[in-house]
This record gives C-alpha cells, structure tokens and sequence, in this order.
C-alpha cells in the first residue's frame, strides 16, 4: 500500500511539472531605444545580440554604426549587409534600435492569389481589426519580386539617417522562396517606433534580403501574433550619443523618405 501511494504522488508531480512546462511564452515586445534617436544618427550599440536574445526569438532591427539590417527569426540572428549578402553575427556585436518579440502566432492565413505589399496590409488589417494592438508577423512562400535595401557601415560624426539612405544600395529579388517578417505598430508610438508596417524579407537560401521597400507574393502562408502585454523601452543610460540627442522634433517625414 505504501508503495502504491509514493508511485500515485509520484505520477500527480510528474503531471503538475510537465503542465508548468507548457507555460506559453510572455507575449510582448521589447525595444532598444527609440527611432527618433536612430534618424537623428544615433548608431551607437546600446546593447548585445546575447542579451537582446534573451527578450525574444522574432525581430527586426540594425547594427552598430548602421551596418546593415537584422532579421531575428527562429532564434537566429542574421545582417544583410550593404553588399546584399546574409552574415551570421556575432553575439558581442551591439544594436542601437530593435525590436524583439517570443513569435507566438494564433492567427494563420493561406496567400493562394497574387498580393503586394498594401494588399498584404489590407489581410493583417482584416485578421487584427484593433488598431490600437501591435501584432508581429510573417508571410512564408514564393515571390515573383522583392525589392530590398540596406545600408553601409557609418563613420562618425554620423550623418541623420535620411541622408544616408538617400545613397543606399537597393536589391532588385527576382522569383525567390523567403520569409517576409515585420511588424504593425499603432500611431501612438509615432517617435518610439515605427507608425504602420515595417518589414524584413530573409531569402530562404540565404542568398539576399533587407529592409523591404516593395514586394509581390504569389502564394504563402501568413501567421500572425497579435502582442499586447507590454512595450519595454531600453533607454541606454550611459550613452552620451543617445542622451543628448533632439528628440524634440517631428521627423514624420524623414521616417516615411527613410522606410519607403
């Protein structure tokens, strides 16, 4: 009998810990810094890819001295420098603005019909009709053409962001598999983030990507994760560059002449 009960506690502990392990992950987003610091030529690194890992699995951003565009999918990090090329940094290289999220998707679609990048806008729309809530996501299929960019490694002084992208290297993708990966953020972070839709593309045999400019998809799968517990700022506290930046300026328009 005593031996019946140790085994039925047993097996009620065994139950309750592998039930803990099926916590879902925190579902809100992360960021380093603000965008308004970036275009005004913020580029120093305020954090490492190792510990932005430790706030998410999903996201996009840049490198210090704006040496080209992060993808952060599945876990792994990748830059697309400004030679069109996919690096694997290292985890001691330091982003000056990111944004992370644990990519938990709860909404999927089908993308069986051509789409470009405002029908695709349109879809997320439908899926997450509130406004006001962030969402992540991503499109994985076949595309007809994928116009990207990056942009090259800076050299102080740093000039605004709008005057290095005015020179930047654009990638013309043709039929390519990849995944598109982005996030819609609400108007109220105009100045924080970026306003609207802002997306990476990732080829999936690594042969190119970037920040996207214009695309169509011919079909694909869209899986999207609606993120509404929080928005972390990571405010570099002993950073000279960030500290004393204008960040009392509208730069509306330099953020649309910069994203589009």
């Amino acid at each position: 009998m005593t031996t019946f009960k140790s085994m039925f506690f047993s097996l009620i502990l065994l139950a309750i810990s592998l039930t803990g392990c099926r916590t879902p992950p925190p579902n809100g987003i992360t960021q380093v810094a603000t965008i308004d610091a970036l275009l005004t030529g913020v580029y120093d690194g305020h954090m490492t890819l190792a510990d932005l890992h430790k706030s998410g699995d999903f996201g996009i951003g840049t490198f210090e001295a704006l040496d080209g565009e992060m993808i952060l999918l599945e876990g792994h990090f990748y830059q697309i420098r400004s030679d069109g090329r996919v690096y694997h940094p290292a985890d001691s290289i330091r982003t000056p603005f990111a944004c992370v999220t644990w990519f938990n998707p709860h909404l999927q679609k089908s993308i069986t019909a051509p789409i470009n990048f405002k029908q695709l806008e349109k879809q997320i729309d439908s899926l997450v009709p509130l406004q006001n809530q962030f969402c992540a996501f991503t499109l994985r299929g076949s595309f007809s053409r994928v116009r990207t960019r990056s942009v090259p490694a800076q050299k102080k002084p740093y000039p605004p962001l709008v005057d290095v992208t005015k020179n930047q290297p654009v990638f013309e993708l043709g039929a390519v598999r990849g995944t598109l990966i982005g996030f819609r953020a609400p108007a109220f972070v105009k100045g924080i983030n970026v306003p609207g839709y802002h997306l990476h593309f990732l080829a999936d045999d690594r042969s190119g990507g970037g920040h996207v400019l214009d695309f169509e998809v011919t079909d694909g799968t869209l899986e999207v994760d609606s993120v509404n517990d929080w928005l972390r700022v990571y405010l570099p506290p002993e950073s000279q560059s960030f500290g004393q930046a204008n960040l009392t300026v509208d730069r509306s328009s330099e953020l649309n002449a910069v994203e589009k």
